[in-house]
């Protein structure tokens, strides 16, 4: 080589993917984002109020769409049951946790140049998370058909301490979250992936795993029109009613998300690759923050807030939540 001629410049290695959230190109301000994402989600957790998103909000749109007071009618029958169960899913559509797994999976909306391609493969992300979500949501509400009355989420009993229907909330939404947190930890590579053995035979797994989440949200939902249909589903004990009505409440809880997520991958799927991929990292910074902010809200939330509310810790109320 002459002293005229430069060495070409080295080929940096790719990153290492091992599921579909971890990229291997970590941001190297990890600390920050994760108590940025921590700060946030304690703060949303202390702001967030029930009765703006379940009344005024959801209770409102369903109200609306079947043209009836949807807390104080009746369900009558198995036919009004389906119809509640899928209007009810549609307007709890907006909860942190639902938006939170969008978010997660809203960096791969632009990986394809044109609309028709983007749309096409933004599609592939919801049918996994169906996947995932039918038949865990379809086995509960059987579950429920079944056993009835019996159920925890069932019980009604008022007192000072935590109830039965509590706990089971507290129980599931805690597993939620921790599953969460543990995601947007490993999307930062500060924890190894626990996905990455399964996602080497099974790609989709993590989608997969983003459907069981959003229909683990049945398991513990405190949301009064739920319940609603949950004690018309119990005392129905018709499991074939029960599945039916559990997988279209949660089918209706991400059809929103889902378009809206249809539409960004439709309208800004190639700005959003191109932002992305702009700055090392980033990718695993929207996911990581999407999953770390909703996993410490969602335990903040069921775990502290709701002990501090039944007197076990303290735990402050926004001046709004009183």
């Amino acid at each position: 080589m002459s002293e005229t001629e430069t060495a070409p410049p080295p080929v940096l290695p790719e990153p290492s993917t091992s599921s579909l959230f971890v990229s291997g190109d970590f941001p190297r301000r990890r600390a920050l984002i994760l108590v940025l994402s921590l700060i946030a989600g304690v703060l949303i957790a202390y702001a967030w109020s029930a009765q703006l998103v379940d009344d005024d909000i959801g209770m409102n749109t369903a109200s609306a769409v079947l043209g009836h007071d949807a807390n104080t009618t009746p369900i009558s029958s198995i036919a009004t049951g389906i119809l509640f169960a899928l209007v009810t899913g549609l307007a709890g559509s907006f909860t942190a946790c639902n938006i939170a797994v969008f978010g997660a999976v809203a960096p791969l909306v632009g990986q394809n140049k044109t609309r028709r391609a983007r749309l096409a493969q933004t599609l592939k992300p919801i049918g996994w998370m169906a996947v995932g979500l039918v038949p865990v949501a379809a086995v509960y509400g059987a579950l429920v058909g079944i056993v009835g009355t019996h159920m925890p989420q069932f019980s009604t009993t008022a007192g000072s301490g935590l109830t039965p229907r509590a706990v089971q909330s507290m129980i599931a939404f805690g597993l939620v979250g921790l599953v969460m947190v543990v995601l947007g930890l490993a999307a930062v590579g500060v924890i190894p992936d626990p996905l990455a053995g399964i996602s080497r035979r099974f790609p989709q797994a993590p989608l997969v795993l983003m459907g069981i989440l959003v229909a683990g949200f049945l398991v513990g939902r405190p949301y009064p029109l739920f319940r609603d249909l949950f004690r018309h589903a119990a005392t129905t004990h018709n499991p074939f009613y029960g599945a039916a009505a559990f997988v279209l409440q949660s089918v209706g809880n991400i059809v929103v998300m889902s378009l809206l997520f249809l539409l960004l991958s439709y309208v800004a799927g190639g700005r959003l690759r191109d932002w992305l991929a702009g700055k090392a990292g980033r990718t695993a910074t929207v996911t990581a923050s999407a999953f770390v902010i909703a996993g410490v809200f969602t335990l903040v939330y069921w775990e502290l807030k709701v002990l501090g509310r039944v007197g076990y810790l303290w735990f402050p109320i926004a001046p709004w939540n009183n």
